[in-house]
């Protein structure tokens, strides 16, 4: 008999186990499979609130909907006909105590044409003239381990990118441009510049990919995203869950391994997934666990916030989504989305619904972090009048902070992803780490990579 342990139930884990339940079916091997997880719910940071006829996101709000590895879960769980999508709008950027629209034909802020650069108002004639030496400069030796910051600014110059790429990108990826690579941002810019002599020339030549994906990008449930978690779970009747159990050290024994597990005693296995975040794994294996590989990843932290009203949407901007504070003026959150136009779902009966991001690279985390809930929020009542003009009481507040458990790919990531699993082949085989602090942020991405661990787990 085959034994799998699957330690970690947020999405990735779910996937991992998921997929080898498959596998264990499609095989007729007689195959135990034991999902660990510490909470004593499944899903880790996808998490679906319901108060006063709200639904609320505690941590992601959406699916990136192109990633194969979605639409076959979702085939596969039947669960289709419940799928929505984001309400497309404008997304702005409030900078000197005004909205702007992020220019249309953009990509991160980027233009993918002259025009598009053209009809910033974030960017004066002069910074677009720096811009234009795009088309001219083609000479480089930047790799995708090169800091993408650097990049960006040798050939769009610094004011675009300060004033309308660097507040989107950083508020994608939580970190500094010249600490994010481009290789785990926007690998395909490097592409562009060498294939076209032009990043702007590059993204224009592939406009109808991106304009295909900007239109219904994201993927959510009429419920929320728990549609997905809970249908997972169902589906896993041949898995052993464990809920509520803590991992606590992993030991090779001979050609298996022991997991000690609070509650459970010891579980053998002969093939594991750790679906963890990195400090995690790293408390699992103990003193052998490589310093300086574990030492190389990082992590960020934010705080969400969600304000609902006895209000109608209509009380914002028409045709918006939501903006992204570029730091200049009395608005301290980084984001706001408006959630109740972005995804009509989480407000059946139209009341405005909106949520606020205050993430470690804002100045005044380290203040907002230890704030009460009164505090907070009355921090996030100044933002929305001061963004917003909104000044009323909300009905319903909803605080969530993820506090150090957003990864964050600094420049010797990629390689040290590597190192630790050169470490685990020689010294744990059939032992797989997995998920977001390790294969890429994004629920397709971990759902994907889930999928994949199982099968070598399983294939061994």
């Amino acid at each position: 008999m085959k034994r799998m342990i699957v330690v970690g139930g947020g999405i990735t884990g779910l996937s991992a186990a998921h997929r080898l339940n498959q596998l264990a079916d499609e095989s007729g091997e007689d195959v135990q499979i034991t999902l660990v997880e510490a909470e004593g719910r499944l899903g880790g940071k996808l998490w679906t609130l319901h108060e006063d006829g709200f639904i609320m996101e505690a941590g992601a709000d959406s699916i990136v909907a192109r990633h194969e590895a979605v639409g076959t879960l979702v085939n596969e769980l039947g669960i289709r006909d419940h799928v929505v999508h984001n309400a497309t709008g404008i997304s702005y950027l409030y900078r000197d105590g005004e909205l702007h629209a992020i220019p249309a034909n953009t990509v991160f802020g980027i233009p993918m044409d002259k025009e598009s650069l053209m009809a910033s108002t974030l960017v004066s004639e002069e910074g677009k003239k720096a811009a234009l030496k795009d088309f001219e400069e083609t000479e480089h030796d930047f790799t995708k381990d090169s800091p993408i910051g650097a990049f960006l600014r040798t050939f769009l110059g610094d004011e675009l990118v300060e004033r309308q790429v660097a507040p989107v990108l950083s508020g994608v990826y939580s970190g500094s441009l010249d600490t994010l690579t481009l290789g785990s941002t926007l690998p395909y810019l490097l592409d562009y510049k060498n294939e076209y002599g032009s990043i702007i020339r590059g993204l224009g030549a592939n406009r109808e990919k991106f304009q295909s994906q900007a239109n219904k990008k994201f993927l959510s449930f009429d419920g929320g995203l728990s549609v997905l978690i809970d249908r997972m779970e169902e589906e896993m009747s041949g898995v052993r869950i464990l809920k509520g159990a803590k991992a606590k050290s992993l030991e090779k024994c001979g050609d298996s391994y022991l997991i000690s597990v609070e509650g459970h005693g010891e579980l053998q296995a002969d093939g594991v997934i750790l679906a963890l975040p990195d400090s995690q794994v790293r408390g699992l294996l103990g003193q052998a666990a490589p310093k300086k590989v574990f030492d190389t990843f990082t992590s960020a932290s934010i705080l969400t916030m969600y304000l609902g009203y006895d209000l109608p949407d209509s009380e914002l901007p028409a045709d918006g989504t939501g903006f992204i504070n570029a730091g200049t003026g009395e608005v301290v959150c980084d984001a706001c989305t408006w959630t109740s136009r972005k995804w009509t779902h989480t407000s059946p009966d139209g009341r405005l619904l909106v949520r606020l991001f205050y993430k470690n690279s804002n100045p005044k985390f380290e203040e907002i972090s230890s704030m009460d809930r009164e505090q907070l929020i009355a921090l996030a009542r100044h933002d929305l009048k001061e963004s917003l003009g909104l000044d009323a009481e909300p009905t319903v507040v909803e605080v969530t902070p993820w506090l150090g458990l957003m990864p964050k790919y600094g420049l010797g990531h990629r390689t040290a992803v590597e190192e630790l699993e050169q470490f685990l082949s020689a010294s744990y085989p059939n032992v797989q780490v997995a998920g977001a602090s390790f294969h890429g942020v994004g629920i397709g991405l971990c759902i994907a990579n889930g999928r994949e661990k199982a099968e070598k787990v399983f294939g061994k």
